[in-house]
Order: structure tokens, then sequence, then C-alpha cells
């Protein structure tokens, strides 16, 4: 499969899932697995969904604007950068935000199977830019 139909497959199933059901990302992740967001960093899939879950916003929606990709090592992973803004319900003006997501091989099983990727990096940034 072509990395970036699985790039784009993967930011899509992402985001549709933060903006919906946040829990549900949890197994994106394994224990080895970090998450940096807005320097704050947390290790674990426990504990990257709690801190997922515990964000000051419940409902957002995010607005992609670029996803770009490139292989990333030997055994087929590759790295994910999606740019765009997100939208939080009650405020009038969209944050600007950027990602870049390391993902683990397995990712050329993405969908519709239960996930064969795993996010292994993950830094996040969000702001006025």
């Amino acid at each position: 499969m072509d990395p970036d139909a699985v790039a784009k497959a993967f930011v899509e199933h992402y985001y549709r899932t933060f903006d919906s059901n946040r829990a549900g990302l949890a197994n994106l992740y394994q224990d080895g697995s970090m998450l940096t967001f807005e320097g704050a960093k947390t290790q674990g899939a426990q504990a990257i969904a709690a801190k997922l879950a515990s964000l000051p916003f419940q409902q957002c929606m995010h607005n992609i604007s670029t996803v770009d990709c490139q292989p990333s090592g030997p055994a087929g992973g590759m790295v994910v950068f999606v740019s765009g803004s997100l939208q939080l319900a009650g405020e009038q003006h969209p944050l600007k935000f950027s990602q870049d997501i390391p993902i683990l091989d397995g990712a050329y099983m993405l969908l519709p199977e239960p996930p064969h990727v795993w996010l292994t990096k993950h830094v996040s940034q969000v702001g006025v830019f």
C-alpha cells in the first residue's frame, strides 16, 4: 500500500477518534510510547489515555491542512507530520496545531482491522501561530 495513503488513513482515523471518543486512542499506544503535549511528557498507553482525557476541553473538531510522511527505519515504520486547526466548542476562533507522529511497523495493515499501528513518540503543539 502507498505510504501516503496509509498516513492519510491513519490521520483520518486518529483525529476522528480524538474528536468523538478520546479513550478509543489508548490502543494506538504501547507501554513504551511517549506523548509530549505542550512540553509535558507522558509515557505509557494508560498514562497517555489519561492525559488526553484530562485536556481542558471535551468537545473539539480537527480540521487537517497538511499530512506529510516519510519512511522511517528498516522495519517499515514512518514519520507523519500533521498540521491544521482545532475548533473548540464555544470558541469563536480556531487554534493552529502541528503534530509529529512516528508510527511503528504494521502501518500497512491499518484499517479496518484492530490497530496494527503503534505510536512510539508523539509531539504536539497547540497555539496561535
